[in-house]
């Protein structure tokens, strides 16, 4: 039930990441900074809905869920190395790690479910 709250989320969370990232950009373009907090924003909204949607189709595919998890880290990861100007760019990257928190805690959880 947590994996498909957790994917549903984050495609939710993605129109709005996509949004203001490229809004970011646009701002970064027109300032002429040398930021890519609004590259790295549309790089993370889009690892969030690849990641959302795996952990929705995974079904008791252990191996899929892991992929998930690894794309919101990824994301995450990206994020953080890009925070400019765009200071939401760290609350979603806090959101995908703790996406991937919660989908690592339900493989530990669930180890009997996935142990085929």
């Amino acid at each position: 039930m947590m994996k498909k709250v957790v994917g549903i989320i984050s495609i939710v969370l993605f129109a709005i990441v996509e949004f203001q990232s490229c809004a970011a950009g646009i701002g970064n373009a027109i300032q002429n900074s040398k930021e890519a907090s609004g590259s790295a924003g549309l790089i993370l909204g889009f690892a969030m809905l690849i990641a959302g949607i795996l952990s929705l189709v995974s079904k008791q595919n252990k191996g899929i869920v892991i992929t998930a998890i690894v794309f919101y880290v990824i994301g995450a990861i990206i994020g953080f190395a890009n925070i400019g100007t765009f200071k939401d760019l760290m609350i979603w990257s806090v959101i995908s790690l703790i996406f991937a928190v919660l989908l690592l805690l339900h493989l530990l959880k669930n180890k009997s479910m996935y142990s085929k």
